[in-house]
C-alpha cells in the first residue's frame, strides 16, 4: 500500500508510451532525460524528429542520446536509452511527414502526447510563425484524433499568450482571429502582402509569438471532448536549478542572452524597471510540473481543459534589478574568457536614458573598433553585432518594462495533490528556491555548457577582467575630462 503511495507518478506512467514533438530542444531534452530517469518502466518515447540531410535516423539518435544532458541516464542506468526511438517527422509538414508505418505505430501504442515544439523567436515573419506554432500543432492534434488509447494531451504554450490581460487566470481565452481562417490567409498570401498585413492584426500585440500562441491555444480548445486535453504555460524558461546538472542551459534566448552580451562587455544598457519581476522558471521546475500535469489529466475524466500557470510563486520572485545586480556580482567572481568591455552595464528605467547610453556605450564604440579594424585591413563587425544587439534589447523591452502578473492556483493544487515522494522526485515548489544560488549555478552554467570555458579558464579570465577594468577607468576618465574641457571652453 505505502510503495503504490510512494510511486505514484512513476507507476502511472509505467507500461505507457509517450509521443514528444520538440525533444530535440532546451525543454525537450529535460522532459526526456527525466522521463527515462525517474520513470523506470515507461515503455517507449517516440521522438519526432526533422530529418537531416546525410544523417540517418540511427546516426541521429545515437548523437541525440551522446549529449552531456543524458549523461547520467549513461552512466547509471544506460540500458533505459533503448526506450527511446525516434522517428522521421516534422510539425511544418502535411501529415508530419509521418510514414504510414511510424504513423500506424504511434496510433496504436501512444497514450500521452507532450506538444512542445515551436519556434520562440519573436521576430519570426507571420508565415514561418504560424505554420509552426498554429498548423503545426494543429497537425499534432489530427495526429491526436486518431490514437486509440489516449490519455493525456499537453500542449506547452506561454503565459505570454495574452499581453493585453492585466492579469493571466488559469483559464481560456478566445483568439483573436479565427486561428484556421489566419492559417489559410498565410498559406495563400505571399509574404509581402502578409508583412503589409502584420501589424494590422497584431494590432497591440509585441510580436508574431505572442499572437501566433494566442491562436494556438484557442485552436487547440476547439479539440475539447475529444480527449483529455491539459495547456501548460511557462513563464520565461531558464537554465535548470538542479536536473539534469545545475545551471545547465542550452541556446541563447531570452535571459541567457543578456548574460552573455553583458558578461562580454557589449550589453551596457538595458531599458528596464528594476523593481519588477523578472518571472524566470527554471527548466526542470518546468519540466517536472508538466509530468505531473500529464499525470493528473490522464486520471481526471472530465471533459474540461485544464489550464495551468507554470509560473514562480509571487511570494518568492526575484526583481530584475536583483537578478541584474546578482549577475553582475557572479560575472566578476567567475568573469568569460572573452569579452569586449568591461562587464559594467546597468539597467535604466527612464527609456531616453537609456537611449543616451545606448548611443555612446554602444554604437560609437563600436564604430570606433570598427574603423580601426578598418584601417589595420580587417573585416569591421562590431556594428553589425550592436544592431543584433539593439533589435534584441528593442524586442524584450516590451516584457521587462510592463509588470505581469500570472494566477498559479492550479500549480500550487498540482503540487499539493502529489505524495512527499512524489514531490521529492518531481519537485516544483518554488518557495525553496534560493535565488541567490540559483544564479551562481546558471553563471557557471553558461560558461561551462554553453560556452565551453571550463574552470581551469577562470586565473586568465580574471587577468583579463582586470585589465579591460583598468581600460574602462581610462576611457571613462578621458570621456569626462573632454566633457569638462567642452563646457570649459563654451562658458569661457
Amino acid at each position: 500500500m505505502m510503495q503504490e503511495r510512494i510511486e505514484r507518478i512513476p507507476k502511472w506512467y509505467a507500461g505507457r508510451s509517450v509521443f514528444i514533438t520538440g525533444a530535440t530542444g532546451f525543454m525537450g531534452k529535460v522532459l526526456v532525460e527525466k522521463l527515462l530517469h525517474d520513470c523506470p518502466d515507461i515503455e517507449r518515447l517516440y521522438l519526432l524528429v526533422r530529418a537531416k540531410r546525410g544523417v540517418e535516423t540511427e546516426q541521429r539518435r545515437d548523437e541525440y542520446v551522446n549529449h552531456i544532458a543524458f549523461e547520467r541516464v549513461r552512466l547509471i542506468q544506460p540500458k533505459r536509452l533503448e526506450k527511446i526511438r525516434m522517428i522521421k517527422g516534422d510539425v511544418t509538414l502535411d501529415d508530419l511527414g509521418l510514414s504510414e508505418e511510424d504513423r500506424a505505430e504511434v496510433t496504436s501504442k501512444v497514450s500521452v502526447i507532450f506538444h512542445c515544439a515551436a519556434n520562440v523567436r519573436f521576430d519570426q515573419p507571420l508565415k514561418e510563425a504560424v505554420n509552426m506554432n498554429t498548423q503545426g500543432t494543429y497537425r499534432v492534434l489530427k495526429l491526436a484524433e486518431t490514437v486509440t488509447n489516449l490519455d493525456a494531451f499537453v500542449h506547452v504554450s506561454t503565459a505570454y499568450c495574452q499581453c493585453d490581460e492585466p492579469v493571466l487566470e488559469e483559464c481560456g481565452y478566445p483568439a483573436p482571429h479565427n486561428p484556421l481562417g489566419i492559417v489559410q490567409m498565410t498559406n495563400l498570401l505571399d509574404d509581402e502582402i502578409l508583412e503589409h498585413i502584420t501589424p494590422k492584426l497584431l494590432k497591440t500585440l509585441p510580436n508574431t509569438y505572442a499572437y501566433t500562441k494566442a491562436l494556438t491555444e484557442d485552436l487547440v480548445a476547439s479539440f475539447k471532448g475529444k480527449f483529455p486535453i491539459a495547456i501548460a504555460r511557462p513563464s520565461i524558461v531558464t537554465a535548470a536549478i538542479r536536473e539534469p546538472y545545475p545551471g545547465w542551459v542550452e541556446g541563447t534566448n531570452g535571459p541567457t542572452g543578456l548574460m552573455v552580451g553583458a558578461g562580454r562587455g557589449v550589453i551596457r544598457s538595458m531599458h528596464c524597471n528594476p523593481n519588477y519581476p523578472a518571472d524566470a522558471i527554471p527548466v526542470d521546475i518546468t519540466m517536472n510540473t508538466i509530468i505531473a500535469l500529464a499525470w493528473q489529466r490522464g486520471q481526471n475524466k472530465s471533459l474540461d481543459i485544464q489550464y495551468t500557470n507554470v509560473v514562480a510563486s509571487t511570494e518568492n520572485s526575484l526583481s530584475w534589478g536583483e537578478s541584474i545586480d546578482r549577475g553582475k556580482a557572479e560575472f566578476y567572481r567567475n568573469p568569460l574568457c572573452f569579452s569586449l568591455w568591461y562587464p559594467n552595464g546597468s539597467i535604466k528605467s527612464n527609456y531616453y536614458h537609456h537611449l543616451f547610453c545606448v548611443i555612446f556605450f554602444h554604437y560609437l564604440p563600436a564604430y570606433f573598433i570598427d574603423l580601426l579594424l578598418v584601417i589595420f585591413r580587417k573585416k569591421p563587425f562590431m556594428v553589425r553585432v550592436q544592431n543584433k544587439v539593439s533589435m534584441g534589447l528593442k524586442v524584450l523591452q516590451y516584457y521587462t518594462t510592463k509588470r505581469w502578473e500570472f494566477k498559479n492556483v492550479n500549480m500550487t493544487n498540482l503540487y499539493n495533490s502529489m505524495d512527499d515522494r512524489d514531490k521529492e522526485i518531481f519537485n516544483f515548489n518554488c518557495m525553496t528556491l534560493d535565488w541567490h544560488e540559483y544564479i551562481r549555478n546558471y553563471i557557471y552554467g553558461v560558461r561551462t555548457y554553453l560556452l565551453q570555458e571550463p574552470p581551469s579558464t577562470l586565473p586568465q579570465a580574471r587577468k583579463l577582467l582586470k585589465r579591460l577594468y583598468y581600460l574602462d577607468k581610462l576611457v571613462t576618465l578621458i570621456f569626462y575630462g573632454l566633457l569638462l574641457w567642452l563646457i570649459w571652453n563654451y562658458l569661457d
